[in-house]
């Protein structure tokens, strides 16, 4: 099963996320083979880490809830608010695969949440929505794929990982989505993110 998880850094965490940080590495070392998507979002200037983003198989529920509640950076207090929603991997690969790389584009996290009253009409626009991704960002998509309820039958909302020119090109994106134009949304987010893991040494 495939799950997503945003944790949202407290205001004011200061320091402790890099005092963490090896600590958190290490724990996420254990979960490197089923990773599908990782990475810090952060402030428009790049400079501040704002969230943490992961993607990653695991078996059930309970194994969900371990990483998201077990990980250092949880336990010590660096995070806020913690999201966690089944996912389905629509592009069928990890963010290692992605063959994009375009320079002086950046890399930004959407979050859509969805209206799960308007199921019905998802169904009758996945088709549209599909070919709309295909046409505007094909080359740019990272990771994409419908969040879920953790029986996986409800649709939540959104997640994708994207690299476009910049951040109005995101917010277009978004915009003109035939999901957005339905209004099926009831909120969307636009991270600025970037490829997590340990650094190279």
């Amino acid at each position: 099963m495939e799950y997503f998880f945003y944790c949202r850094d407290r205001q004011g965490v200061g320091d402790l996320r890099w005092e963490m940080a090896e600590e958190h590495w290490a724990f996420m070392d254990r979960y490197a083979e089923k990773m599908i998507a990782r990475g810090p979002t952060l402030t428009p200037d790049g400079e501040e880490a704002t969230g943490s983003m992961h993607i990653v198989d695991l078996p059930d529920a309970d194994a969900a809830y371990e990483f998201a509640f077990q990980e250092p950076y949880y336990r010590a207090g660096v995070f806020d608010e913690v999201l966690v929603r089944r996912w389905n991997n629509t592009l069928g690969r990890t963010m290692w695969e992605f063959a994009g790389g375009t320079a002086g584009h950046r890399r930004f996290l959407i979050l859509a949440h969805g209206r799960t009253a308007r199921i019905a009409d998802r169904v009758a626009t996945v088709e549209e929505n599909r070919r709309y991704l295909a046409e505007a960002c094909s080359e740019g998509l990272i990771a994409h794929g419908p969040l879920l309820s953790e029986d996986g039958a409800d649709w939540m909302g959104t997640a994708s990982l994207v690299e476009l020119p910049d951040r109005d090109a995101a917010e277009t994106l978004v915009r003109q989505d035939p999901f957005a134009q339905a209004g099926l949304y009831e909120r969307v987010e636009v991270h600025d993110w970037r490829f997590g893991g340990r650094p190279a040494e």
